[in-house]
């Protein structure tokens, strides 16, 4: 049995003490195969984190499969350390906050006090892939958008359909919150109304062009994770505008 006291207190020492129990494992073998069980089922469990584990972990869920597969990998000690290493990269720059923007945050806590099971759960999905997985990550923000004006639209009656697409969601959920460009005569208001939906536009078009939601001919145009970082900032932005003018007018 594993108690809780003898492992380290963060999430990033413990997922540095699982690198390097599977490092031992992979070259001069382990004794730690009830820790390893117990880290992996913890990160798992873990929705925020668990895209993040390395594949072989998220495949292999004891040492003994570990090793075999390592021996498979190299016949070699350092070409197996390699593997590890940069399997566990994302996550653990992850833990450590590296390509995280200043907004992060504050969009996580209004997200999560709207809806914390639907939109917080689309947003965090989208963080953790924006720079492992770019086109994951273009996806995952359009889907943010769709769920956040559905979410709104619900909660005001207003039917949709599954026909309607993210810029026509956007234009309802803006008409029913009044910020449409057109429900403005200020121009620097309607300016700013009319950039936020050209914005969601242009999440839109990032995503036919860039992600892997559509099958592609010739020469596929790889997105990088500055591509995905523009679209889950923007939707961020976005999301976090519609719901906080949202939660302003439920207020009696």
């Amino acid at each position: 049995m594993v108690y809780e006291d003898e492992l380290p207190a963060s999430l990033v020492e413990r997922a540095t003490m699982m690198e390097s129990i599977l490092t031992a494992a992979a070259t001069d073998g382990s004794p730690d195969n009830q820790i390893y069980e117990h880290l992996r089922r913890e990160f798992m469990l873990n929705d925020e984190l668990k895209d993040l584990l390395p594949a072989f972990v998220r495949t292999h869920r004891n040492l003994q499969s570990f090793r075999s597969w390592t021996q498979k990998q190299s016949n070699h000690w350092q070409p197996r350390r390699n593997i590890i290493a940069a399997g566990f990269t994302p996550l653990i720059d992850y833990l450590e906050g590296k390509g995280r923007a200043p907004s992060d945050s504050a969009v996580s806590d209004t997200l999560e006090t709207f809806d914390a099971d639907g939109v917080h759960a689309v947003w965090t999905k989208a963080l953790t892939r924006r720079s492992s997985d770019p086109e994951g990550a273009i996806t995952v923000a359009r889907t943010l958008l769709e769920t956040v004006c559905k979410r709104i639209l619900d909660d005001l009656g207003t039917a949709y359909t599954d026909k309607e697409d993210l810029p026509k969601l956007y234009a309802m959920a803006a008409q029913a919150l009044n910020l449409a460009p057109s429900q403005h005569s200020q121009e620097p208001i309607k300016a700013i109304l009319g950039g936020a939906m050209n914005l969601v536009n242009g999440i839109g078009t990032l995503r036919n062009r860039l992600s892997d939601s559509h099958g592609r001919g010739g020469k596929p145009v790889r997105p990088s994770a500055r591509h995905a970082s523009l679209a889950v900032n923007t939707a961020g932005a976005v999301a976090t505008f519609l719901v906080e003018t949202h939660l302003e007018k439920k207020v009696p």
